[in-house]
């Protein structure tokens, strides 16, 4: 099925202002909305000023040719380009294969075919849709496996990811990373008293309290498991680390969620451990993550609704 015009934008670029006039007028008549550019240099600029559906593009052009539109905006934007559709009088076989070979996705000759120029534009602007709408729901169906459903924060397959991504970050800029492993204390015995509804809601509050007491775009709070959450605090020594998790005990605390069979306090507290390093290449995520929960343990042994914090050791060196 052929898109139908709706709000669809047409880039045309083209040096003859013959041709320009002509191929707006007819595309306006069609029912789209165009923008007009009379070289390549001004093709570039208003891509990125409109965000067209789709680009008609001359290939001689001054300043700029349409293959060196191409291949400048197919650098810009890493390949995430609307379909190009060549305008030319280039019937060559070297010209049409340099086409394709820029990300050209169609071509139609001049003097233009009309009809077969509307053809090729819907189809284009129809399959770009498409590809816009799939890559959307993929996002979207890749979100929902990368996030815990009860907590709406990332979920423990997520944090390996993240965990794995900021080591190898901090491995090639040897800048440091610290992780945090928190434990709502006594859990257990708050699920047993007021029941699992209460328990998720209270597992929510904890995740919503923790992901708002971390500032910097680049820390990320996850699920770890059950009543566990890690928070992963990329370029951040261990100084930094250690006023975070004061934080992450304080505003657990600050929620005021009862819990009167905790036998440290008569509200839902919260006990973190934390880890710092700067990775080498003999070191494993591993030595994080071990590290953070034996700081976690000793939070715990030491009375819980508190934070500990050690700096990481490496296990054996990688041979």
């Amino acid at each position: 099925m052929l898109a139908k015009p709706n709000s669809a934008l047409i880039l045309v670029a083209d040096d003859d202002a013959f041709v320009r006039h002509m191929l707006t007028r007819y595309l306006r008549k069609e029912g789209y909305t165009v923008v007009e550019a009379a070289n390549g240099d001004e093709a570039v600029s208003l891509y990125f000023r409109h965000a067209p559906d789709l680009i008609l593009l001359d290939v001689l052009m001054p300043v700029m040719d349409g293959f060196q539109v191409c291949q400048r905006l197919h650098t810009l934007t890493a390949g995430h380009l609307p379909p190009i559709l060549m305008v030319t009088g280039l019937e060559d076989e070297k010209s049409v294969d340099e086409a394709f070979e820029i990300g050209v996705v169609d071509y139609v000759t001049k003097p233009i075919h009309w009809a077969v120029l509307r053809q090729r534009v819907q189809r284009l602007i129809a399959q770009h849709r498409l590809e816009l709408e799939l890559r959307e729901a993929n996002h979207q169906l890749r979100q929902l496996t990368l996030m815990d459903g009860l907590t709406q924060i990332a979920n423990r397959r997520y944090f390996d990811e993240c965990l794995r991504q900021e080591w190898g970050r901090s491995l090639r800029e040897q800048t440091p990373l610290s992780l945090i492993i928190c434990d709502i204390d006594y859990f257990k015995l708050y699920n047993d008293h007021y029941g699992h509804p209460a328990g998720d809601r209270c597992l929510q509050q904890v995740a919503q309290a923790l992901t708002q007491s971390i500032h910097r775009p680049s820390d990320f709070v996850s699920r770890y498991g059950g009543e566990e959450f890690a928070v992963i605090l990329p370029n951040t020594p261990l100084p930094g680390a250690i006023e975070v998790g004061n934080r992450l005990v304080r505003q657990t605390q600050t929620l005021a969620i009862p819990h009167v069979h905790s036998p440290i306090a008569d509200v839902v507290t919260l006990s973190c451990g934390g880890a710092s390093l700067t990775p080498l290449a003999s070191y494993l995520p591993s030595d994080l993550v071990s590290t953070a929960d034996q700081a976690l343990y000793q939070a715990k042994n030491d009375g819980r609704n508190q934070f500990h914090a050690f700096a990481a050791m490496p296990s054996i060196p990688c041979v």
